[in-house]
């Protein structure tokens, strides 16, 4: 799995994931901070990564661009809602199982999507 940390995200998200063996695509390595959401969901899913964000517009953006058209068909989101960034690599310490488990529940499926939500005491997907 390779994960695309959005600018909002702490970098001790993306130092936790890289310990853990995953490779990690800071925004800022790849385009402008301030970039518009939906070059942020382009610039992920070119990347074939997760997008990693706190922003909470990602899940309806997908949608809205991807009816018809389909632009953002792959695009994968792991969002953090009502989450401090304080606490965000401990919830995704303990939702990493699960996150890796409906990553290879979509793996070989030509419309792989997956959608995680890490709230303070929930954690929810969505296929």
């Amino acid at each position: 799995m390779r994960f695309f940390l959005d600018e909002g995200v702490p970098r001790s998200v993306g130092r936790f994931l890289q310990e853990e063996g995953y490779e990690v695509i800071f925004l800022e390595d790849r385009i402008a901070k301030g970039s518009k959401d939906t070059l942020v969901a382009a610039v992920a899913q070119a990347n074939h990564a997760i997008l990693v964000t706190f922003d909470s517009d990602f899940k309806s953006i997908a949608q809205r661009a991807g009816v018809g058209q389909r632009r953002f068909k792959t695009l994968s989101i792991l969002r953090f809602e009502k989450c401090r960034e304080s606490r965000a690599v401990e919830r995704l310490r303990k939702a990493l199982s699960l996150i890796l488990h409906e990553w290879e529940c979509g793996n070989g499926d030509n419309d792989r999507r997956m959608f995680v939500v890490i709230q303070k005491n929930t954690i929810r997907t969505h296929r």
